[in-house]
């Protein structure tokens, strides 16, 4: 597996966006604040095929624009989103219809879009496992490939209507 490590000097957008803050922030040890990042790669380091090495990109922020109290209430929403979409999870019950898990109905909070997110980000990782089954069976007949990609195609579009096709 691939690790992230991040480089310790800003880009020079990144410095010109968090310097207005900088005062506010050391006059508060604890503080927290939130804002927007872009991150670039700068580097990557491929271990050789037979060492124990572990694969590794750098990354620098390359710009970071930090919110006032005005806007933090919209950022901090904006991260939840981001954080339920990926974090989302559910299963199929025994009609073929998705219910998504406890933690990710509370992350939603009933919001149509992320309840609506939520369901899309389950339903890629439910085709995207059972294409990697099909592709994984090396015996299949053309026909039989031909049938399990009509499955997962039918199945990506219940998902985009906002239903789930059983599996």
């Amino acid at each position: 597996m691939t690790t992230a490590k991040l480089a310790t000097k800003l880009g020079a957008p990144a410095e010109a966006g968090l310097e207005p803050h900088v005062p506010a922030i050391y006059a508060k040890p604890g503080l927290r604040v939130v804002g927007i990042v872009e991150l670039r790669h700068i580097e990557r380091t491929e271990p050789a095929p037979d060492s124990d090495g572990t694969a590794s990109v750098k990354l620098q922020v390359a710009h970071l624009e930090v919110a006032d109290d005005k806007q933090e209430d919209a950022v901090r929403e904006a991260l939840l989103a981001l954080y339920t979409q990926r974090t989302a999870s559910g299963t199929l019950n025994e009609h073929g219809e998705l219910e998504l898990s406890e933690s990710t109905l509370a992350a939603t909070a009933g919001e149509v879009n992320a309840v609506k997110a939520a369901h899309l980000a389950v339903a890629a990782r439910h085709w995207s496992h059972y294409a990697d089954r099909v592709l994984s069976e090396p015996s299949l007949t053309q026909t039989e490939l031909r049938h399990e990609l009509k499955a997962i195609a039918d199945g990506l579009k219940a998902a985009a209507r906002g239903e789930f096709a059983e599996s």
